[in-house]
């Protein structure tokens, strides 16, 4: 608190009582920087399971499941449209069946949303598909 004397003619001076800011200031800048050092950092990533050192060589050219998904959603098995989300389960049980699984290369347009992609490629984690890949990346470099 400060005191502001005048030097006017009144024999008694005028006290003038302001509020020094700078401590409240100085408070408020600490809990700032208290406040962003304490937040979590949000990492929204995806682990994925890379193969360690070099795969053996191939004796035959694996058989290959081509999974197309058009802009409107429509999600097409080696050319045949599959009509819903409980014929792509069964048809990725029957993959994940095969000892030997074929390679399944999954190929989304450029404009499908990506909860479309993102569905395909969770029911092929949970139903134990092992072999996916993402086909056709250079549409999306602009």
């Amino acid at each position: 608190m400060g005191m502001n004397i005048s030097s006017g003619s009144s024999s008694e001076p005028d006290v003038m009582i302001e509020m020094n800011m700078t401590p409240l200031i100085d408070v408020m800048l600490v809990l700032i920087i208290m406040l962003i050092i304490t937040i979590p950092i949000q990492n929204h990533a995806v682990n994925l399971n890379m193969p360690n050192g070099t795969p053996p060589p191939q004796v035959a050219p694996p058989t290959v499941v081509n999974i197309d998904i058009d802009f409107d959603g429509t999600i097409l098995w080696d050319g045949n449209v599959i009509p819903d989300h409980a014929s792509l389960e069964e048809h990725m049980r029957a993959v994940a069946a095969i000892p030997d699984q074929p390679e399944m290369h999954l190929r989304p347009n450029k404009l499908v949303a990506y909860k479309t992609v993102a569905s395909v490629m969770a029911a092929a984690q949970r139903l134990g598909v092992t072999k996916i890949g993402m086909v056709g990346n250079e549409q999306f470099v602009d």
